[in-house]
């Protein structure tokens, strides 16, 4: 192997690696949506604390969002390394991978956009990123709330849905994960007990 195809190997290994860390990141995010969601829904007005989960709620919302803009410009780069060379086999397997990411991706953008509608429609100036008040995407209609807390509510469930099914489908991979994170932390409790 000579050093210029080295090179251009790590390259694409080190694009595919920013890909997986950042999936990794916006997995740890969208878990931690999921529970504040779930949990923040059942708390009653004058709950202590709940304005403020319901903020940081709405800070990680927003981060995604972010999180999700950069995934998707180093997706972009792997496919354009990938496919530039060697276009994808077009399986029924890869077909359904396909449209399962494509609607991973589309839900990934709906569920924090479909929390702006919802904060939105209820009060202006109603979103924060960690103390800095955004600006509103929609206006303010006490009519659409419902509506919101609707919509909100059903992108989220059809996305944690798509995730676990998602999840079926990788199965092999976290497995190997999970064994490679447990050697880690295994390798890391041997060094520090020596």
């Amino acid at each position: 192997m000579n050093l210029t195809s080295a090179v251009k190997k790590a390259r694409v290994n080190s694009a595919f690696k920013q890909l997986m860390s950042v999936h990794w990141i916006m997995f740890a995010c969208y878990l931690v949506l999921f529970t504040t969601g779930s949990g923040m829904a059942r708390l009653s007005r004058g709950t202590f604390f709940r304005s403020e989960l319901y903020d940081f709620h709405k800070s990680i919302g927003a981060l995604v969002v972010a999180l999700l803009t950069w995934r998707i410009l180093v997706l972009l780069r792997v496919w354009w390394r990938k496919y530039t060379k060697n276009l994808p086999r077009v399986t029924s397997e890869w077909t359904r991978k396909f449209i399962l990411h494509t609607f991973l991706y589309f839900l990934m953008f709906a569920v924090p956009v479909s929390g702006f509608f919802f904060s939105n429609s209820y009060q202006s100036n109603n979103v924060r990123f960690f103390g800095l008040t955004l600006p509103d995407f929609f206006p303010q209609n006490s009519l659409l709330v419902d509506l919101g807390r609707s919509i909100h509510f059903w992108i989220a469930y059809t996305f944690l849905a798509l995730i676990l099914l998602h999840t079926l489908q990788q199965w092999k991979v976290i497995r190997a994960n999970w064994r490679r994170f447990k050697a880690f932390f295994i390798t890391k409790r041997l060094k520090n007990s020596a």
